[in-house]
């Protein structure tokens, strides 16, 4: 018998079986609002009230979700996290930056602000994947990149300040409503929506301090060229009055209020990461437990609570254990492409129920007796 012919029982199952890193699950209570709007939302100007309404929505969810401070604010743009690295090179960094590199994406930044010959060559703070290294002051860096959650690896680590006077940018793509953070201790902390704000993608958003807000501001006035598309000034400039420089995808800002208004509703950003840690932890203990598993992150201060990442003992192949499970209706736990290993990867992102990471569970041992 092939590993996709394998039928879980239905009571076994997850009431929903999307489990994928990003895109990551969208609520049906969302798409239903969603469906709700369609006649006098979508398809609409984003220059007039009826958009600018919902970005105001989104832009103030994320202000209370985050607790910002006076003088911090949300800003927005297009082009996901991937086109924000290279509005960073350009309206983030006065010369030299520090990058804090344990996993795929955080290479990535680090790369882009290499290829920048306008900056000096970043200096980098390396660990193996599976771990995550500390920043550390250094003479002429004006800005720390943290990750506060490697989605390729799993990966978790402390949002805290750097001594000196360099910014602190932290990538919080996978870790923004679903890991706690204190807006004191970051400049500028960035993220997309597709993955804890239960959205889609192709849109950027950050909580900027004052201090990033007057580097972008002093940037964009030098005799530096910034691209108007990756201009932060203009990008901040926009925001202001609610609105994107060019045209935005509506439904994506429309699902991200949602899901912002739904966990501010909930109980806010502690709620969220109560429940996450329950989804992940569930997830864990279970690896712990099983010998034919292991959490991929051995140190568990360092494992993610929002992308959980398992090993396999070599006997049985991940890969019949993902293409079962995508057979059954369970998708998107397979292991992230490039690193390589006999693994699962598995979200628990807040619109993830953690009734439904245990039934997973369940059906991983289901599988495991088959396989084994």
């Amino acid at each position: 018998m092939k590993p996709t012919d394998i039928e879980i029982p239905e009571h076994l199952r997850p009431g929903d079986g999307r489990f994928g890193a990003g895109p990551s699950k969208v609520r049906p209570e969302a798409m239903a609002a969603l469906h709700e709007r369609a006649r006098d939302y979508m398809g609409t100007s984003h220059r007039r009230t009826t958009v600018k309404s919902e970005v105001a929505r989104l832009r103030s969810g994320l202000a209370e979700l985050f607790g910002s401070p006076d003088g911090y604010e949300v800003m927005m743009g297009n082009g996901g996290t991937t086109v924000l690295w290279d509005a960073i090179v350009f309206g983030l960094i006065e010369r030299r930056s520090q990058h804090c590199v344990f996993g795929e994406f955080s290479q990535k930044f680090a790369t882009a602000v290499a290829n920048a010959g306008f900056l000096s060559e970043p200096e980098l703070v390396e660990s193996e994947p599976g771990t995550h290294p500390a920043p550390a002051p250094s003479e002429g860096v004006d800005l720390y990149a943290l990750t506060h959650n490697e989605t390729s690896t799993g990966v978790a680590m402390p949002v805290r300040r750097v001594a000196g006077r360099g910014l602190l940018a932290v990538d919080a793509t996978s870790a923004a409503a679903g890991m706690r953070v204190q807006p004191s201790e970051f400049d500028f902390y960035y993220f997309a929506p597709q993955k804890g704000l239960a959205s889609d993608g192709g849109l950027w958003l950050a909580l900027a301090s004052p201090a990033a807000i007057e580097r972008i501001e002093a940037l964009a006035a030098s005799d530096r060229h910034i691209p108007a598309s990756l201009d932060l000034a203009i990008a901040l400039d926009n925001s202001r009055k609610d609105q994107t420089y060019n045209t935005p995808a509506l439904a994506t800002i429309l699902l991200a209020a949602e899901q912002v208004d739904w966990i501010n509703s909930q109980g806010g950003l502690e709620w969220a990461a109560t429940r996450c840690e329950k989804s992940s932890s569930t997830l864990y203990d279970w690896a712990e437990a099983c010998e034919l598993a292991a959490p991929f992150v051995e140190r568990p201060e360092q494992r993610s609570p929002v992308v959980v990442t398992i090993d396999f003992d070599s006997s049985v192949d991940a890969a019949d254990i993902t293409g079962a499970l995508r057979a059954n209706g369970i998708v998107d736990t397979e292991s992230y492409r490039k690193l390589g290993r006999n693994q699962i990867r598995v979200a628990t992102y807040p619109a993830v129920e953690p009734d439904d990471a245990t039934a997973l569970v369940g059906c991983l041992d289901y599988l495991l007796e088959r396989l084994a």
